[in-house]
């Protein structure tokens, strides 16, 4: 047996907003594999926490927390296959700079590089692009400990890899990713404020595709959009100046923050500057930690072909949500085949919901946008604060059932189900 107790901190946790603490009163680091596996088959109930940036319980437990930080880092890069086989504790940020220096690059990254890559994939986080998947779209194979504290290695193309990739932790701990790269390219970005609304809405699918990566960002106050982030690949031959007025939206004429009236100096470079993709694709710098506990955040995806309808009705109900809101960011999703990812088998639109830091004032308007959703059939985001019933999420996802049953197969006593878990999939015992 080995002797672990070195690396157990027992302070409880909060995660990165501080609107949760976490039940576990042990938080373990553990520096190898063997003692990661004798950690988890030891325990009757454990859970792995990443960077804590996920706004729900969906990383909380009564038992024993695990940091997967502590064990090897690594970044394998097999130049033939184009893939980079890392740690999982590793954050896109300390990962990317590696990737680009040996010419490499992710088809995209999440607006925070602060973010662990197996969290991120496991709560099906993303970036935007009509034509870029989610994240966790670039996994090709996992390797995890299971509760028995075997190793299991899924590759693509194996029965069980689709519904283990976006899991939120309940099969057992992610350990390696082996992702899918691209070529290294570079993005300018360019900022846009007061997009007439009517350009927004007739002209939807064309302002979305006219920038390898698109963001609107508003706060529904019903008039303009304040922003659109117009992020241009430069080897598909984007404009190498941006002209002063784009689709009625006027050229930003300095760096911007989404949120209105706030300081862009922790904001990635815009105004047209060159620069490495992993230092353009995130809005904001990795060498800037984002403030904790100053907002809260929701996300719901629909069908890219509903976007605009649900973007009106969303609209009709904005003095229900605008007083509790900072800013609203919207963003297309490419579809995937992943049992859980909010764009399972469809092109998806996002809308994203940054909150004001108040519980308790937040969760009545997330009804009222459920319901405003609900014709749409909209998919909530895992890692963010939601109120859609289990019943509703097991008509949204076809596999639903098929997860349940990979996780009592692969879980069967219940190690890294917790109360999330339990309120979600109610039927797995």
């Amino acid at each position: 047996m080995i002797d672990h107790s070195a690396h157990v901190t027992s302070a409880r946790q909060t995660n990165w907003a501080g609107n949760i603490t976490f039940g576990a009163e042990r938080l373990h680091t553990p520096t190898s594999m063997a003692e990661l596996q004798d950690i988890v088959s030891a325990g009757t109930a454990v859970k792995v926490l990443g960077t804590g940036h996920s706004f729900n319980t969906v990383a909380d437990t009564r038992g024993d927390l695990i940091s997967v930080t502590g064990l090897p880092r690594s970044v394998e890069i097999d130049r033939e296959a184009g893939t980079a086989t890392v740690s999982a504790g590793l954050r896109f940020g300390e990962l990317t700079g590696t990737l680009h220096r040996s010419g490499f690059a992710l088809h995209n990254l999440g607006s925070l590089p602060h973010i662990s890559v197996a969290g991120a994939c496991a709560t099906g986080t993303h970036g935007s692009g009509v034509g870029n998947r989610s994240l966790a779209g670039a996994v090709r194979a996992l390797e995890l400990v299971t509760a028995d504290g075997r190793i299991v290695t899924l590759k693509r193309g194996d029965a069980d890899f689709a519904g283990a990739v976006v899991s939120m932790g309940a099969l057992g701990v992610v350990t390696r990713l082996t992702l899918d790269l691209v070529p290294a390219f570079e993005i300018q970005q360019w900022v846009y404020e007061g997009l007439p609304p009517e350009q927004a809405l007739h002209r939807f699918d064309e302002v979305m595709s006219q920038a390898y990566s698109v963001s609107l960002f508003t706060g529904w106050h019903g008039g303009p959009i304040d922003q659109v982030w117009l992020k241009h690949r430069v080897e598909d031959g984007g404009p190498r100046t941006a002209p002063r007025r784009w689709h009625g939206a006027t050229l930003a004429q300095g760096p911007r923050h989404p949120v209105p009236g706030v300081a862009a100096e922790h904001c990635t470079e815009q105004q047209g500057t060159r620069g490495p993709w992993h230092a353009r694709l995130p809005h904001f710098r990795l060498e800037f930690t984002p403030s904790n506990g100053e907002e809260l955040q929701s996300e719901y995806f629909v069908a890219r072909h509903d976007a605009v309808a649900a973007y009106e009705a969303l609209d009709r109900i904005r003095q229900r949500f605008s007083p509790v809101l900072q800013i609203g960011e919207i963003r297309t999703v490419a579809a995937d085949d992943l049992w859980l990812s909010p764009a399972q088998g469809r092109d998806s639109v996002a809308f994203h919901f940054t909150w004001v830091p108040d519980t308790a004032a937040v969760t009545p308007v997330l009804g009222a946008i459920e319901d405003a959703l609900a014709p749409f059939r909209a998919r909530p985001h895992w890692g963010k604060v939601f109120t859609t019933p289990p019943g509703t999420l097991r008509e949204l996802y076809g596999h639903y059932a098929d997860f349940e049953r990979l996780v009592e197969r692969l879980d069967p006593t219940g190690t890294f189900r917790n109360e999330f878990l339990a309120h979600t999939f109610p039927r797995i015992q």
